[in-house]
């Protein structure tokens, strides 16, 4: 049985989170994401879990991930001027292969900017904003109800490929109220533990070593240099380098389409919506109003990595409308793997597309 609850956004992520095994939470309260850290705050002690506020987001994350080698599921939250902290931290979590889960609500930026309103603007840091060659996976909830299941599979995610995985959610779904369904339980998947005879960075077919939790025998050597198969550092040999630099990208990269998450409408239409988190919604208002099969949605609930294989769904789709909170970020990523035109409808200021905009900027296509 599962029952019905009328919930906050980010009350939700907190109850996702909690129902998925999350049994520690480190960070630093900063808006529109403060409520997350209160949630957790009140409910985690009570059920055995950790909540700890640190002294800034720098710490937060590294709480996050020594917390994380000790066998939790571990997460953090955070908006976009704590995410920029995060970044070096991050990095190091991709580099030890740490499962852990960060969620950005994110608000207007750069800098302090819109602490209150809406953005997207952090879609290509969350890829690209520690340095190196690597690959994250991000999820970007449209709903309540997501907040609580992309949250709650986050921690699946992260277990599974041992990264950071991300939550990329906004202001406006952050605090929005809406309906949600919380189930008896949830999937949780299990970490894969390190084997007896395997050394701690020895990956499997799946290019993913078991993981060795610290406190349970295993001898074991963490670093962010870079470190052979025995975890110890081999930083000025460029075979050992490009070895794990790029069995660190394949895991991820590998699975793209079998991870895939989205939802899909009229598949055979000429003129496609691709949209992700709040921007959604206001494209499912389009599509209820015109009522045309021309039209149709590729709604991207698994952003990162961007599998390209989806575009095909679409096999007579002309043009692609791609409405995001910034400044065109994933119209890029898009572009780069369709030959089909692409059209960003870019929106800054905090505020939602307007769906008579969108279903006036259809009309001129068909």
């Amino acid at each position: 049985m599962s029952r019905i609850d009328f919930m906050q956004g980010n009350t939700a992520c907190a109850e996702g989170a909690l129902a998925a095994g999350c049994r520690f939470f480190g960070g630093y309260p900063i808006t529109p994401s403060t409520e997350i850290a209160e949630h957790m705050a009140a409910k985690l002690p009570k059920v055995g879990g950790v909540f700890i506020q640190m002294e800034d987001e720098i710490a937060g994350i590294a709480s996050v991930i020594g917390a994380s080698w000790t066998g939790a599921r571990a997460m953090t939250a955070t908006s976009g001027p704590g995410f920029s902290l995060m970044m070096e931290n991050i990095g190091f979590a991709v580099m030890t292969e740490t499962p852990c889960v960060v969620v950005n609500i994110q608000r207007g930026g750069p800098s302090t900017g819109q602490p209150t309103m809406a953005a997207q603007g952090d879609m290509l840091q969350c890829r690209f904003g520690s340095h190196g060659d690597y690959s994250i996976i991000a999820l970007s909830p449209a709903s309540v109800q997501e907040m609580y299941d992309l949250t709650a599979e986050a921690f699946n995610l992260a277990d599974r490929f041992r990264i950071p995985v991300f939550v990329m959610a906004d202001e406006i779904i952050g605090h929005m109220r809406e309906r949600l369904m919380i189930p008896d339980s949830v999937h949780r998947g299990e970490r894969k533990l390190l084997g007896k005879g395997n050394l701690p960075y020895q990956a499997d077919d799946d290019l993913v070593p078991g993981f060795p939790v610290f406190g349970k025998g295993y001898g074991v050597h963490v670093t962010g240099l870079t470190h052979d198969e025995r975890g110890y550092p081999c930083a000025t040999s460029p075979s050992v380098h490009e070895c794990l630099v790029k069995r660190l990208v394949d895991k991820v990269e590998s699975a793209r389409d079998s991870i895939a998450s989205c939802d899909i409408v009229n598949p055979d239409a000429r003129v496609v919506f691709i949209s992700y988190g709040a921007p959604s919604r206001a494209v499912e208002q389009v599509l209820h109003d015109i009522h045309n099969d021309n039209v149709g949605h590729l709604r991207l609930k698994l952003v990162w990595p961007f599998a390209e294989s989806l575009l095909s769904r679409f096999s007579n789709a002309e043009t692609f409308i791609v409405p995001e909170l910034n400044m065109g970020q994933m119209a890029r990523e898009i572009k780069r793997h369709t030959n089909r035109r692409v059209i960003p409808v870019p929106k800054l200021g905090g505020a939602l597309h307007d769906p008579f905009d969108l279903a006036a900027l259809v009309e001129e296509l068909l």
